[in-house]
């Protein structure tokens, strides 16, 4: 690859989705798919036509997957939730890369409305989503539309789990 910081990224999405597909138990001790069927399998879809529908699919999610040292979350939020709906997924949510640690560190960012969503799909109350995933708040100023919520691509492997065991469909709205 040509590409330096396309390769970087290239191998960061591959990082989550087999980091997520090993903590769900997806694949066995080789990195293949117990079940290639399997709807809930963590993909990398290939890019096709004009509507780019995220890095990594982990139904119900539509991951997008940044390795840059300089944030923009909010931006990144409204991104994903642009993929999710081109994917028909219900949920966008962002991984960032941690510097120098392992995908499970990586840092998983929501915004507030996919964080409730997801929060009401478990039928959790708020301080139990905080606890049980280590979720952080970003409440930066008085626009709603930059506050997001984060956690570890670990504690997201559990949510994931979670609601795979709840029932929650890949298409809920």
């Amino acid at each position: 690859m040509a590409n330096p910081n396309k390769a970087r990224g290239t191998a960061w999405e591959s990082s989550v989705r087999n980091f997520l597909n090993g903590s769900l138990g997806l694949v066995d001790e080789t990195g293949r798919f117990l079940d290639p069927w399997n709807p809930r399998n963590v993909r990398r879809p290939a890019q096709e036509g004009w509507a780019d529908v995220g890095d990594v699919h982990a139904p119900p999610f539509v991951i997008e997957a940044k390795d840059v040292r300089a944030p923009a979350v909010p931006t990144w939020l409204r991104q994903a939730r642009v993929e999710a709906r081109h994917a028909g997924f219900p949920f966008g949510v962002v991984v960032h890369k941690s510097r120098g640690l392992g995908a499970g560190a990586g840092r998983v960012h929501f915004d507030v409305r996919t964080w409730t969503r997801t929060r009401t799909a478990l039928g959790l109350p708020t301080r139990a989503m905080f606890e049980r995933y280590g979720f952080a708040a970003s409440l930066r100023g008085l626009d709603t539309g930059r506050w997001y919520l984060t956690t570890t691509v670990d504690q997201f492997a559990r949510i994931l789990a979670d609601m795979h065991r709840a029932g929650v469909p890949r298409a809920v709205r």
